[in-house]
């Protein structure tokens, strides 16, 4: 682990943790959320607190606005006590929570009246900081609409405008693109940078996501409330020399392919990266003989490149045993099917709209699914993706258009078709109050599933899903990542056809994600059909067609790398991200954003 003393000193700390721990109490059963925390946050850069849900982010967070006291240990702030003079802490900072608390039926202006009135701004300053704010944001041409009718990058941007209303020295932004699309994020990082450079602030910035960690000048890494190192994303990406490896197997399944490489010994980590699969050892080496890798693909090849932040934080969690060695969903494949098979459609939607009022938020779509295959919905907030599954899944009428599903005319057979569904919505949809066994059972006999076949099922979602030792927890009290395994195991309790995912892994750390995509691909080799919907560009990569939308409407639709190729224009290679912005930017050029 990196020494939170060995931390540059060349500019002033305005931040300082000593020895914290803090301890809560839950279910009957003490948790230690921070175990010794220490470490420094440097005058004028962005320091980036990283780690997965539960690793102790947001109550580091609320210890430094002085909103929660410490078992033991101290924080200091601006030269102050934390915890002795909160209110002078809280006077001096900015901190916007995960869940900031706008008033949607306030409009843009009103909200920064009531914030500027909460912090003492006096009137006479409030117009040109609202001007600096609205241009900063690019809120201006939307300060009469009501917050319940903003994005939810506009939402965050307002919410971010109203914390900065009265000008803070030091910043705290507690996850602030949680659920976010790509556009957004890049605005708001851009909004923080320019702070830091133009106004000279500090900000501590809690993520994660880890490419946001590469953007940080320092990072603190966090897991169940220890820090398990510290220093510039650089520094620490610079151990991981010699351990990156892309594999390539031109016309090969790339989800066969990684499966085959996960279960390789010395394979710590793999993802699917454009056109290969990127995996990472367990020590520097020269590329691996493919033959070793993959001895049913003699036209594949590996090449050992760059390592990124990503493959530091995966391999650090490895190194001390916190997360075992990946393990695929399913027994390896025996062998690697071409990348274009396909079954039959299964999904068809054919000039489908749907209006509430005089707004459509999907305004005439087309595109079909074929049966084991991965189709990814992609688009910024508000899109439509939301309404379009809601649609497909017999919740929500269309307004016109033909949508069928497992031959099944949605118009006239929504019951029967959804017994071939399953759908894990956006937000948790699952009962609180009830343990993970009580809501497996629930969801069972929903399905219609009775005696031993229902005992099976449920034993077969706690083993799949690693629920066992959490069985008689409320599921309202689990991690985020343990809640979005029990909501895709009750999606799954009746093995249906096709699968819906709305956004499954938003929030959720970088091997929780690994590992529903895990989970999505043994389906898709099962012959499952998976829609998803994802704000994270890579996990597009899994998917073998995307469509992209914007207000309700398709942009573009194919592959991956067909979609890439199209966006290239100076970039001889674009990623999914840039080929998704670029689309977004050029579609806004054309004023045709709501």
């Amino acid at each position: 682990m990196s020494d939170p003393e060995a931390a540059p000193t060349q500019a002033p700390v305005v931040l300082e943790a000593r020895a914290l721990i803090k301890r809560f109490r839950t279910g009957g059963r003490e948790v230690r959320a921070l175990n010794d925390v220490s470490f420094r946050v440097r005058y004028g850069v962005v320091t980036g607190l990283v780690g997965p849900d539960g690793a102790g982010k947001t109550t580091l967070m609320r210890l430094a606005a002085g909103l929660l006291a410490p078992a033991a240990g101290d924080i200091t702030v601006l030269g102050m006590d934390a915890n002795r003079e909160s209110l002078r802490v809280q006077a001096s900072l900015g901190y916007m929570p995960q869940r900031f608390g706008l008033y949607e039926d306030l409009s843009v202006r009103e909200n920064l009246d009531l914030y500027a009135d909460l912090q003492g701004v006096p009137v006479r300053q409030r117009g040109e900081r609202y001007r600096e704010l609205m241009h900063m944001t690019g809120l201006a041409p939307f300060s009469d609409r009501l917050a319940g009718r903003l994005s939810g990058g506009m939402k965050q941007k307002l919410g971010l405008a109203c914390t900065l209303v009265r000008v803070p020295r030091l910043l705290l932004l507690d996850e602030p693109t949680v659920g976010v699309d790509p556009v957004s994020r890049r605005e708001l990082w851009a909004i923080v940078y320019r702070l830091v450079r133009d106004a000279g602030m500090s900000v501590l910035l809690s993520t994660a996501y880890l490419d946001e960690a590469e953007r940080c000048d320092e990072v603190v890494l966090l897991h169940e409330g220890r820090v398990l190192a510290a220093g510039s994303p650089a520094t620490l990406t610079a151990r991981m020399q010699g351990r990156a490896f892309a594999v390539t197997a031109p016309g090969m399944n790339k989800r066969d392919i990684l499966a085959r490489l996960a279960a390789r010994p010395g394979v710590i980590d793999g993802v699917i990266q454009a056109e290969h699969v990127r995996v990472v050892t367990d020590r520097a080496q020269q590329p691996p003989d493919i033959g070793t890798l993959l001895p049913t693909s003699p036209s594949a090849r590996v090449d050992l490149v760059s390592p990124r932040f990503e493959d530091s934080f995966v391999a650090l969690l490895r190194e001390t045993r916190i997360a075992p060695a990946r393990q695929p969903a399913a027994a390896p494949v025996d062998t690697i099917t071409p990348a274009e098979q396909a079954g039959e459609v299964v999904i068809e939607v054919d000039e489908v709209k749907r209006r509430f009022g005089e707004f459509y938020a999907v305004n005439g779509i087309s595109f079909d699914v074929r049966q084991g295959e991965v189709f990814g919905l992609l688009g910024p907030n508000g899109a439509g993706k939301s309404t379009t599954f809601r649609m497909l899944c017999g919740l929500l009428p269309a307004s016109a258009g033909t949508l069928r599903v497992a031959g099944l005319d949605l118009r006239h057979a929504a019951a029967a078709a959804r017994g071939h569904i399953g759908y894990m919505s956006q937000k948790f949809s699952l009962y609180g109050n009830l343990s993970v066994r009580q809501n497996l059972d629930f969801f069972a006999r929903v399905y219609g599933l009775s005696g031993r076949r229902r005992g099976e099922r449920m034993e077969w979602a706690l083993t799949q899903f690693e629920l066992s030792s959490h069985v008689d927890s409320a599921s309202a009290d689990l991690p985020l990542g343990y809640r979005q395994r029990l909501a895709m195991a009750c999606a799954l309790m009746h093995e249906p056809d096709i699968l819906f995912l709305d956004e499954p892994t938003s929030g959720v750390d970088p091997l929780a994600r690994r590992e529903f995509w895990d989970q999505i691909n043994a389906l898709s080799r099962a012959q499952v059909t998976v829609l998803v919907t994802t704000h994270f560009m890579e996990e597009a990569e899994y998917c073998d067609r995307l469509a992209i939308i914007a207000s309700g409407r398709i942009l573009a639709l194919g592959a991956p790398a067909q979609i890439k190729a199209a966006q290239a224009g100076q970039r001889p290679e674009p990623t999914m991200e840039d080929a998704f912005i670029n689309l977004i930017e050029t579609f806004e050029r054309r004023g045709e954003r709501p």
